[in-house]
């Protein structure tokens, strides 16, 4: 069942605890990618510095803050896309961006891609590496800028809950960042060996 607009207009941090089991799904040409979400990080407001919305209204955070329940894809360092699911009321900006994810569907798709222009063949890539890292896991389902916008509710690119077991978790400081990093915004499944900057205890 794909998640309601109602389950992602509500308070980032729960949200956030919450997508923790659900499962990010892609329809493409190619064939259809499916993941479990088990890390992710929130990026709450213009009082937080590591938020896009932190400048106020621009044209690229402009999904940020519109309705909740939509894709916010973004190029990172102009080299890795990045996606993230926008949370809380419409003109409250909030995302969560999904960091890593154990691989349901379409594992071979996933490896071909990842295996593009890197030098590795498809089968050198463990399969807790593939979607391991934001960067690392839309390149694996191949997401690019064009899915800025999708609606995660209704669409191709989409969050599903499967009814899967509920994991335990831990949250801790978001990584990759320069500031913002004192508050305990990223949260991970405690067990998962696909969690990125580290394993989580």
């Amino acid at each position: 069942m794909t998640l309601s607009r109602e389950f992602y207009a509500r308070a980032t941090l729960g949200v956030s605890r919450e997508l923790i089991g659900k499962v990010l799904v892609h329809e493409s040409p190619a064939g259809l990618t499916s993941g479990v979400i088990v890390e992710v990080e929130a990026y709450i407001g213009e009082e937080d510095p590591a938020c896009h919305a932190a400048p106020g209204p621009t044209a690229r955070n402009a999904p940020l803050y519109g309705q909740p329940g939509f894709a916010y894809v973004y190029l990172n360092y102009g080299i890795h896309n990045l996606v993230n699911a926008v949370t809380e009321v419409e003109g409250s900006p909030a995302a969560i961006l999904i960091r890593a994810l154990e691989p349901l569907e379409g594992e071979a798709l996933m490896r071909r891609r990842r295996a593009r222009g890197t030098g590795r063949r498809a089968a050198e890539f463990d399969s807790t590496e593939l979607c391991r890292g934001p960067g690392n896991l839309t390149r694996a389902f191949g997401i690019t800028l064009r899915h800025n916008r999708m609606d995660l509710t209704a669409s191709a690119l989409r969050i599903e809950d499967r009814g899967l077991p509920t994991r335990d978790v831990i949250w801790s400081r978001r990584i990759g960042i320069n500031v913002g990093t004192e508050v305990e915004w990223r949260c991970a499944a405690r067990d998962s060996q696909s969690v990125s900057g580290g394993r989580v205890r």
